[in-house]
């Protein structure tokens, strides 16, 4: 045999020598490990990640799908506007009440709630009339004001408006957080259905100074579909301009009276739980 074959086949051999020592040797270290390891595991218990206390509160659910829970503040009863305020001035709510339902006073102006909250979630129903008229932003409006900070429509808006079938701006539609969050679906009933939106509302917070220390953030179902995901606010609502924020501390829920020439909407079903 030629000396360089000799060669070739002595290193392949010493190659294979080498693999096959190495195998062996992992296989050892695996067999010295595997007691060590079920030395572990059999110290260790299923209660070593078991947490008992402190327990959730109980809260009852309202007997039927939108009830109120039991731990809900229920701001309204289908009976009478008493959590309610006029904005303007602090005198009681003048909207209209009857059959279980209230219906917006145009001429009354904005209403809101007599508390303050800050984290809340909150249930809301309400209805478009069945034979709404006009078109775009003068169809159906309203708002829901999650954090009223002032008179007039200071504060933090999820739009109400009739958007089935009726085109508008996508950050003004039904469910938009109104010129700076636009809805991921249009979920609208048609008009003369109850609609409901679902809320989770976390408050912006300050420093001292004023300055922003955590944005406001919010979660919204219409009808039972994600429209608004944890969604980071900018600022207040401002029908011209960027959003901005200032400081507070706790704010009212406002319901707007908006100034367009349709038929006024209605409300029913109004409860919140503090977060």
């Amino acid at each position: 045999m030629p000396f360089d074959v000799r060669g070739q086949l002595l290193a392949q051999f010493t190659i294979m020598n080498l693999q096959y020592k190495t195998l062996l040797l992992c296989l050892m270290l695996m067999m010295l490990a595997l007691p060590l390891h079920a030395q572990q595991t059999a110290q260790a218990k299923p209660q070593d990640t078991e947490v008992w206390t402190p327990e959730p509160k109980v809260v009852t659910p309202g007997s039927t799908p939108g009830a109120a829970p039991s731990d809900a503040i229920v701001l309204f009863d289908g009976k009478s506007l008493d959590e309610w305020v006029s904005t303007r001035d602090q005198s009681p709510a003048a909207w209209t009440v009857a059959d279980g339902v209230f219906t917006v006073n145009k001429k009354a102006g904005n209403i809101e709630t007599k508390r303050r909250f800050h984290n809340y979630q909150l249930h809301i129903e309400w209805q478009i009339p069945a034979d709404i008229g006009g078109e775009g932003q003068s169809r159906g409006n309203s708002g829901l004001f999650l954090a009223s900070t002032g008179t007039g429509d200071a504060g933090y808006e999820l739009q109400i408006l009739d958007s089935y079938n009726n085109k508008t701006y996508v950050n003004g539609q039904a469910g938009s957080i109104y010129k700076q969050g636009i809805p991921l679906a249009n979920a609208m009933r048609k008009p003369g259905e109850w609609q409901v939106y679902d809320v989770i509302w976390t408050a912006p917070s300050f420093n001292g100074d004023g300055t922003v220390k955590t944005p406001a953030f919010v979660t919204v179902l219409h009808n039972g579909v994600l429209i608004q995901n944890h969604f980071t606010l900018k600022g207040e609502t401002l029908y011209i301009g960027p959003p901005t924020y200032k400081a507070f501390d706790g704010a009212p829920i406002k319901l707007q009276s908006h100034g367009d020439p349709s038929k006024p909407i209605s409300f029913r079903n109004i409860w919140l739980r503090e977060l």
